[in-house]
């Protein structure tokens, strides 16, 4: 006898649970949540088979039924998040209506679909105070003193979150385009140190540039006759501009921060008769300090007595003067506007 009272307990069980799912997904009447939810799967399929703006025009449908099916299910069964007088349900639904209005056929899930999906949710949430009732029957109503101070207090709330989201896309979209941003030390400026002092990082970019103008300014005079050099350093600070914007054209091509960089050539004269030439990657973009500041390498070109034999008499000739040019390492950022050229 307990085992056959065992098997109609489990077999009622099962039919509970059953009955429970049944009436999960079979609608009690023709106007349901769930009949939108139905026609939102029937419309992407549609979709799916369809092309042109037939496609579009099906899919909006898809996503209407969608929202709609959703609210009116979640708006049935409210459950609050902890602390607040949100339902999840609007969540759900804000999340739904903001992937459909800024998210696109390639990704749903967007930067503005996660900005707008708090300040949406709020807005549902704070919409559902001003009608009564459920389903088809729904009246309108005028929320009372106290739900009105909750409802301030919720979208204004959730419009700061939606703020801060944007800020954080901003700011990492920032250092994406303009990744020597990472070198300076904002943690004046931000609630959180959101890079690495500038004192403990030399910016890549800067560097990158100065090492690719290295190699061009040295094909320029080392080994050069002395008198080609001395005219070359006259005209150094056009020349050195013109091959700084072809570097960094092509070695920050794929950075927005492209336009912040320029390189620039110093010259000095040395008491032995060269020359030291200090090329400049200046740094004009935005800092924590507000000033502009640059990396420096040096370079040494000194006139080198160099023979040469000659094929046909087989004699040296020590009257010819060549270029040597030899460049140090690149310093740390040197904060403040670049020497006054002279």
């Amino acid at each position: 006898m307990e085992i056959i009272r065992d098997l109609l307990g489990l077999f009622s069980f099962i039919s509970n649970i059953y009955e429970q799912i049944k009436n999960f997904f079979i609608p009690q009447r023709a106007f349901a949540w769930q009949t939108l939810i139905y026609l939102s799967i029937f419309s992407w399929l549609m979709s799916s088979l369809s092309t042109g703006i037939v496609k579009s025009t099906i899919a909006l449908c898809g996503w209407v039924f969608l929202i709609a099916g959703t609210a009116w299910y979640t708006t049935e069964n409210p459950l609050l998040i902890p602390g607040t007088n949100m339902p999840v349900g609007a969540l759900v639904t804000g999340f739904l209506v903001s992937a459909f209005a800024f998210g696109n056929s390639a990704e749903v899930l967007t930067s503005r679909t996660l900005v707008f999906w708090p300040t949406i949710s709020a807005f549902i949430t704070a919409a559902g105070e001003f009608f009564e009732g459920t389903g088809t029957d729904v009246n309108t109503q005028i929320p009372k003193v106290e739900d009105r101070e909750k409802i301030i207090i919720l979208v204004a709330s959730c419009m700061v979150i939606s703020c801060w989201l944007q800020f954080g896309f901003t700011v990492n979209r920032w250092l994406q385009e303009f990744p020597s941003l990472r070198a300076d030390n904002f943690s004046n400026n931000f609630v959180i140190r959101i890079t690495e002092p500038l004192a403990n990082k030399i910016p890549e970019n800067g560097v990158e540039i100065l090492k690719k103008l290295e190699p061009l300014v040295k094909e320029q005079i080392a080994n050069r006759p002395w008198s080609e050099v001395e005219q070359w350093l006259l005209g150094v600070q056009q020349r050195v501009t013109s091959l700084g914007t072809q570097v960094i054209q092509t070695s920050l091509g794929g950075y927005e921060e492209r336009y912040l960089w320029r390189l620039e050539p110093r010259v000095y004269n040395l008491k032995s008769g060269g020359y030291t030439l200090d090329l400049l990657s200046i740094w004009s973009g935005p800092t924590s300090t507000g000033l502009e500041y640059y990396l420096k390498q040096s370079c040494q070109i000194e006139p080198l007595a160099r023979s040469t034999n000659s094929s046909a008499n087989n004699r040296a000739d020590n009257g010819s003067l060549f270029a040597e040019i030899n460049c140090g390492q690149i310093t740390k950022p040197i904060p403040g506007p670049p020497p006054p050229l002279q």
